[in-house]
């Protein structure tokens, strides 16, 4: 698979670690300008300067991806700079710091802050870029939801579970509504992951015997790492998927 992405600009959102911060980087490492942005500034920056290291190009921004204005700031920033914005990775989401519990414990607040993160965010992201990718005639978005969007949440967050599922409707109808102009919508949806600090919590919580059960329930018996997903990400990016669209791709060693 050809990973020439010089010459061009890619956005990565929810970047200050994990698959984000891989994602970041490897975009970097193959020629891109990218701008990433996340909520955490320490986190945020330190993916700014890892891409640096590596001889790449990365303007790391604090942005709260749920307010729209900042987002149209941000976006027209990396624009302005870079002439347009041709590939956009709407990464930022998870459970922020919610547990599972029972459907009448779960405050409107609590639910919505998950659905604001996950599936509002997306959709203001890409509509900020849309109107630079339409003029250029081309473009590529890809959305990075869960297994939880395809079947239930290990977790029992029901908000988590419904918001992913929505990202995936919201992948397939824009993959239909911008498609006329060149430009390509698909989702990434990985397995259980030990990417930061949030699923390295959800690993202990099981203990040994629910690790290994969990792992059992992996075809493949393991589990997989960033990078995994960073390599579902950078093929929906390249030239190569030219002609796919509105797809999901389960990134889970067969779940």
């Amino acid at each position: 698979m050809t990973r020439d992405f010089h010459g061009r600009t890619a956005i990565v959102t929810g970047a200050a670690h994990g698959f984000g911060r891989a994602i970041a980087e490897a975009f970097g490492r193959n020629g891109a300008r990218v701008w990433a942005c996340d909520l955490l500034e320490d986190g945020i920056m330190e993916t700014g300067r890892l891409v640096e290291i590596a001889g790449a190009e990365c303007l790391a921004r604090v942005v709260d991806v749920t307010d729209k204005h900042a987002v149209e700031s941000f976006v027209a920033e990396a624009s302005a700079a870079s002439g347009r914005v041709d590939i956009l990775v709407n990464n930022a989401g998870g459970v922020l710091g919610q547990t599972g519990r029972p459907l009448e414990q779960v405050s409107a607040a609590e639910w919505q802050r998950i659905f604001d993160v996950n599936v509002t965010a997306a959709f203001y992201l890409s509509q900020a870029v849309a109107p630079g990718m339409k003029a250029a005639r081309a473009g590529r978005i890809i959305n990075i939801s869960s297994r939880a969007g395809l079947s239930v949440s290990l977790t029992g967050i029901q908000a988590y579970a419904s918001a992913k599922a929505a990202q995936i409707g919201l992948t397939r109808q824009l993959a239909h509504e911008l498609g006329p102009w060149g430009i390509t919508v698909n989702n990434v949806a990985p397995g259980f992951v030990r990417s930061n600090a949030s699923t390295e919590r959800q690993w202990e919580s099981y203990g040994e015997e629910g690790q290994r059960a969990l792992v059992e329930e992996i075809a493949l018996k393991r589990l997989g790492s960033v990078h995994d997903i960073t390599h579902g990400v950078l093929f929906f990016a390249s030239d190569e998927a030219g002609w796919i669209t509105g797809q999901v791709l389960s990134i889970d060693g067969g779940t």
